[in-house]
């Protein structure tokens, strides 16, 4: 059972990034370990600002982020690499880089850490295994489908361990199939006691990942599944609102 009674893993306190002339908004949350959660909200809800300013590539202009207890808002930029460490991050373009083999992808960073090419073999196979693709650790990312360099993608960022796993709209190019599949392999990945943070704009990640929502609309925290007094009837018009579309049969009960 998940015990929130410890200390967060992130918390987020009144933190407001600016984006031009369009303010999104202070942000209040709380993360704990082993929690997984979806981000919900049309496109332009600041789902994706709200995933940048964890992993530090926004700096709130106020505000607090705490990762363990530090404010890495002001963390000097050359502590930033430390930071994403305890991290893995997964984007909606999977951002793998072409002229290397799914091997090379996911070891990059066992390769930067130093380590030597026995381990980085080892935990680049054993990551690729948890996703289904130990087999293609030669191919190139060209040579596999969407599905599949998405589960390259993800074993990237699981490669290091990290206490958090972000992932910005990461069904976004994907057939239903796919996405059904990747949800599932985020479920997995939960199971085994991993933090698993998900922004996406399609209630549909509910079926999947229903476990705490929260609920974003013109840069504002519109709702939290896990706030006091949170209801079935308030989750579905939260749901309604988020997605300006009508609620799917599957989540609306």
């Amino acid at each position: 059972m998940l015990d929130t009674s410890s200390a967060p893993l992130l918390a987020l306190r009144r933190a407001a990034p600016l984006q031009g002339a369009r303010r999104f908004g202070p942000f209040d949350a709380e993360l704990h370990a082993g929690e997984r959660i979806a981000v919900l909200g049309p496109s332009g809800a600041g789902k994706s600002t709200l995933l940048r300013l964890i992993f530090r590539q926004e700096v709130p202009t106020s505000g607090q982020i705490l990762v363990n207890g530090r404010n890495v808002a002001s963390l000097p930029r050359r502590k930033v690499p430390f930071l994403r460490r305890t991290m893995g991050v997964v984007f909606q373009d999977f951002r793998l880089i072409p002229r290397k083999t799914v091997f090379e992808n996911v070891s990059y960073l066992p390769r930067v850490l130093g380590l030597d090419r026995q381990r980085q073999k080892r935990l680049a196979y054993e990551t690729l295994r948890r996703v289904g693709l130990a087999h293609r650790m030669k191919s190139f990312p060209l040579e596999l489908s969407g599905g599949e360099q998405q589960r390259v993608a993800i074993a990237r960022a699981l490669v290091n361990q990290p206490e958090i796993l972000v992932a910005d709209e990461p069904t976004g190019n994907l057939d239903p199939e796919m996405a059904r599949e990747i949800f599932e392999l985020f479920l997995e990945i939960n199971r085994r006691g991993t933090t698993v943070l998900v922004a996406t704009h399609d209630a549909r990640v509910l079926e999947r990942l229903d476990k705490r929502v929260l609920w974003l609309r013109s840069g504002r925290l519109q709702d939290d599944s896990a706030a006091p007094g949170h209801t079935a009837a308030r989750r579905a018009n939260a749901v309604a609102a988020a997605s300006s579309r009508p609620i799917p049969e599957a989540v609306s009960g």
